[in-house]
Protein backbone atom coordinates (compact mmCIF):
# COMPACT_ATOMS: atom_id res chain seq x y z
CA UNK A 1 0.00 0.00 0.00
CA UNK A 2 1.36 3.40 -0.95
CA UNK A 3 2.06 5.64 2.02
CA UNK A 4 0.93 9.00 0.72
CA UNK A 5 -0.20 11.49 3.35
CA UNK A 6 -0.34 15.13 4.31
CA UNK A 7 2.07 15.91 7.17
CA UNK A 8 -0.48 18.28 8.68
CA UNK A 9 -3.34 15.76 8.88
CA UNK A 10 -1.70 12.34 8.90
CA UNK A 11 -2.04 11.89 12.65
CA UNK A 12 -5.81 12.46 12.45
CA UNK A 13 -6.57 10.41 9.33
CA UNK A 14 -7.49 6.74 9.24
CA UNK A 15 -6.89 5.99 5.57
CA UNK A 16 -4.16 3.51 6.48
CA UNK A 17 -5.96 1.88 9.41
CA UNK A 18 -7.37 -1.58 8.66
CA UNK A 19 -9.66 -1.42 11.72
CA UNK A 20 -13.17 -0.10 11.27
CA UNK A 21 -14.66 2.31 13.76
CA UNK A 22 -16.69 -0.35 15.58
CA UNK A 23 -13.58 -2.53 15.90
CA UNK A 24 -11.62 0.33 17.45
CA UNK A 25 -14.47 0.93 19.92
CA UNK A 26 -14.56 -2.78 20.82
CA UNK A 27 -10.78 -2.80 21.15
CA UNK A 28 -10.98 0.09 23.64
CA UNK A 29 -13.70 -1.66 25.66
CA UNK A 30 -11.60 -4.84 25.75
CA UNK A 31 -8.54 -2.82 26.81
CA UNK A 32 -10.46 -1.25 29.70
CA UNK A 33 -11.97 -4.51 30.94
CA UNK A 34 -8.72 -6.49 30.67
CA UNK A 35 -6.66 -3.73 32.32
CA UNK A 36 -9.15 -3.45 35.19
CA UNK A 37 -9.19 -7.22 35.73
CA UNK A 38 -5.42 -7.34 35.48
CA UNK A 39 -4.93 -4.62 38.06
CA UNK A 40 -7.33 -6.33 40.47
CA UNK A 41 -6.05 -9.89 40.00
CA UNK A 42 -2.39 -8.88 40.03
CA UNK A 43 -2.69 -6.47 42.96
CA UNK A 44 -0.96 -8.97 45.32
CA UNK A 45 1.94 -9.15 42.84
CA UNK A 46 2.11 -5.35 42.70
CA UNK A 47 2.20 -5.15 46.49
CA UNK A 48 4.85 -7.87 46.79
CA UNK A 49 7.11 -6.22 44.20
CA UNK A 50 6.68 -2.80 45.82
CA UNK A 51 7.53 -4.17 49.27
CA UNK A 52 10.68 -5.91 48.03
CA UNK A 53 11.82 -2.76 46.23
CA UNK A 54 11.14 -0.63 49.30
CA UNK A 55 13.09 -3.07 51.44
CA UNK A 56 16.06 -2.87 49.06
CA UNK A 57 16.14 0.93 49.34
CA UNK A 58 17.73 1.21 45.89
CA UNK A 59 15.51 4.01 44.64
CA UNK A 60 11.83 4.81 44.01
CA UNK A 61 9.44 1.95 43.27
CA UNK A 62 7.75 3.55 40.27
CA UNK A 63 9.55 5.02 37.28
CA UNK A 64 7.78 7.78 35.35
CA UNK A 65 8.73 9.08 31.93
CA UNK A 66 7.10 11.22 29.25
CA UNK A 67 6.34 9.41 26.00
CA UNK A 68 4.51 10.43 22.83
CA UNK A 69 1.26 8.60 22.19
CA UNK A 70 -2.06 8.72 20.37
CA UNK A 71 -2.41 11.67 17.99
CA UNK A 72 1.10 12.76 18.91
CA UNK A 73 0.13 13.80 22.43
CA UNK A 74 2.57 13.33 25.34
CA UNK A 75 1.63 11.19 28.32
CA UNK A 76 3.35 9.76 31.40
CA UNK A 77 4.25 6.09 31.24
CA UNK A 78 4.63 4.04 34.43
CA UNK A 79 6.98 1.14 35.16
CA UNK A 80 8.58 -0.52 38.14
CA UNK A 81 12.00 1.13 38.35
CA UNK A 82 14.74 -1.35 37.45
CA UNK A 83 17.60 1.00 36.54
CA UNK A 84 19.63 3.49 38.51
CA UNK A 85 18.40 7.06 38.47
CA UNK A 86 21.83 8.14 37.14
CA UNK A 87 21.76 5.94 34.04
CA UNK A 88 20.92 8.87 31.74
CA UNK A 89 23.01 11.56 33.36
CA UNK A 90 24.83 11.96 30.04
CA UNK A 91 21.66 12.03 27.93
CA UNK A 92 18.83 9.72 26.75
CA UNK A 93 19.77 6.14 25.90
CA UNK A 94 17.89 3.63 23.79
CA UNK A 95 18.65 0.83 26.23
CA UNK A 96 20.94 0.47 29.21
CA UNK A 97 22.54 -2.64 30.64
CA UNK A 98 20.79 -3.22 33.95
CA UNK A 99 23.81 -5.06 35.37
CA UNK A 100 26.05 -2.03 34.91
CA UNK A 101 24.08 0.62 36.78
CA UNK A 102 23.76 -0.67 40.34
CA UNK A 103 20.57 -2.66 39.74
CA UNK A 104 19.81 -5.40 42.24
CA UNK A 105 19.30 -9.04 41.12
CA UNK A 106 15.57 -8.62 41.81
CA UNK A 107 15.37 -5.52 39.61
CA UNK A 108 17.26 -7.27 36.83
CA UNK A 109 14.84 -10.18 37.10
CA UNK A 110 11.86 -7.85 36.69
CA UNK A 111 13.41 -6.23 33.64
CA UNK A 112 14.55 -9.44 31.95
CA UNK A 113 11.07 -10.97 32.24
CA UNK A 114 9.23 -7.71 31.38
CA UNK A 115 7.48 -7.68 34.75
CA UNK A 116 8.56 -4.05 35.14
CA UNK A 117 5.92 -3.22 32.50
CA UNK A 118 2.98 -4.28 34.69
CA UNK A 119 2.16 -0.75 35.97
CA UNK A 120 1.36 0.19 32.37
CA UNK A 121 -1.96 -1.57 32.90
CA UNK A 122 -2.92 1.75 34.52
CA UNK A 123 -1.97 3.53 31.30
CA UNK A 124 -4.22 1.11 29.41
CA UNK A 125 -7.09 1.62 31.86
CA UNK A 126 -7.11 5.40 31.52
CA UNK A 127 -6.76 5.29 27.73
CA UNK A 128 -3.16 6.42 27.24
CA UNK A 129 -2.25 2.98 25.89
CA UNK A 130 -3.74 -0.22 24.49
CA UNK A 131 -2.86 -3.84 25.16
CA UNK A 132 -1.59 -4.12 21.58
CA UNK A 133 0.01 -1.29 19.64
CA UNK A 134 3.35 0.31 18.83
CA UNK A 135 5.66 0.83 21.77
CA UNK A 136 5.58 4.52 22.78
CA UNK A 137 8.79 6.43 22.18
CA UNK A 138 10.33 9.59 23.56
CA UNK A 139 10.33 12.74 21.47
CA UNK A 140 14.15 12.77 21.56
CA UNK A 141 14.30 9.53 19.57
CA UNK A 142 11.26 10.32 17.41
CA UNK A 143 13.09 13.42 16.21
CA UNK A 144 16.04 11.20 15.25
CA UNK A 145 13.76 8.82 13.34
CA UNK A 146 12.17 11.78 11.55
CA UNK A 147 15.59 12.63 10.13
CA UNK A 148 15.39 9.34 8.22
CA UNK A 149 11.66 9.19 7.42
CA UNK A 150 8.48 11.10 8.23
CA UNK A 151 6.47 7.86 8.18
CA UNK A 152 6.54 7.91 11.96
CA UNK A 153 3.51 10.22 12.00
CA UNK A 154 1.41 7.24 10.84
CA UNK A 155 2.04 5.62 14.22
CA UNK A 156 0.06 8.43 15.85
CA UNK A 157 -3.13 6.90 14.44
CA UNK A 158 -2.88 4.18 17.10
CA UNK A 159 -2.74 4.11 20.87
CA UNK A 160 0.69 2.79 21.90
CA UNK A 161 0.63 -0.70 23.34
CA UNK A 162 2.02 -2.95 26.02
CA UNK A 163 3.06 -5.38 23.31
CA UNK A 164 3.25 -5.61 19.53
CA UNK A 165 4.64 -7.72 16.73
CA UNK A 166 7.77 -5.59 16.83
CA UNK A 167 8.13 -6.25 20.57
CA UNK A 168 7.85 -9.98 19.95
CA UNK A 169 10.08 -10.29 16.91
CA UNK A 170 12.37 -7.24 16.88
CA UNK A 171 13.48 -7.27 20.52
CA UNK A 172 14.86 -4.22 22.29
CA UNK A 173 15.47 -1.34 19.91
CA UNK A 174 19.07 -0.53 20.78
CA UNK A 175 20.11 0.80 17.34
CA UNK A 176 18.65 3.15 14.74
CA UNK A 177 18.43 0.22 12.32
CA UNK A 178 16.18 -1.62 14.76
CA UNK A 179 14.11 1.51 15.33
CA UNK A 180 13.46 1.85 11.61
CA UNK A 181 12.65 -1.86 11.34
CA UNK A 182 10.24 -1.49 14.27
CA UNK A 183 8.60 1.45 12.49
CA UNK A 184 8.06 -0.66 9.36
CA UNK A 185 6.52 -3.44 11.47
CA UNK A 186 4.25 -0.95 13.29
CA UNK A 187 3.00 0.52 10.01
CA UNK A 188 2.40 -2.97 8.61
CA UNK A 189 0.39 -3.73 11.76
CA UNK A 190 -1.65 -0.54 11.24
CA UNK A 191 -2.44 -1.54 7.67
CA UNK A 192 -3.44 -5.11 8.59
CA UNK A 193 -4.63 -5.05 12.20
CA UNK A 194 -7.74 -6.89 13.33
CA UNK A 195 -9.11 -7.96 16.68
CA UNK A 196 -8.04 -11.53 15.91
CA UNK A 197 -4.49 -10.37 15.19
CA UNK A 198 -4.49 -8.53 18.53
CA UNK A 199 -5.57 -11.71 20.31
CA UNK A 200 -2.81 -13.68 18.59
CA UNK A 201 -0.19 -11.11 19.66
CA UNK A 202 -1.45 -11.11 23.26
CA UNK A 203 -1.39 -14.92 23.49
CA UNK A 204 2.11 -15.03 21.96
CA UNK A 205 3.29 -12.43 24.48
CA UNK A 206 1.83 -14.28 27.46
CA UNK A 207 3.31 -17.57 26.20
CA UNK A 208 6.72 -15.96 25.82
CA UNK A 209 6.61 -14.48 29.32
CA UNK A 210 5.55 -17.77 30.92
CA UNK A 211 8.14 -19.71 28.95
CA UNK A 212 10.90 -17.38 30.13
CA UNK A 213 10.09 -17.91 33.82
CA UNK A 214 12.28 -20.40 35.70
CA UNK A 215 10.84 -23.85 36.41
Amino acid sequence: MARSYDMGTASLAYSHDAMRGWQRCLKRVADFVCALLGLVLLSPVFVAIALVMRFQKNGPVIFRQERIGYKGKPFTIYKFRTLSTVVEDEGPQLIARSDSVQSTPFERYLREHHLDELPQLWNVLIGDMSLVGPRPERKYFIDQIMEYTHDYVLVYQMRPGLTSEATLYNGYTDTMEKMLKRLDMDIRYLENRTLMLDLKIILSTVYGMVKSLPD
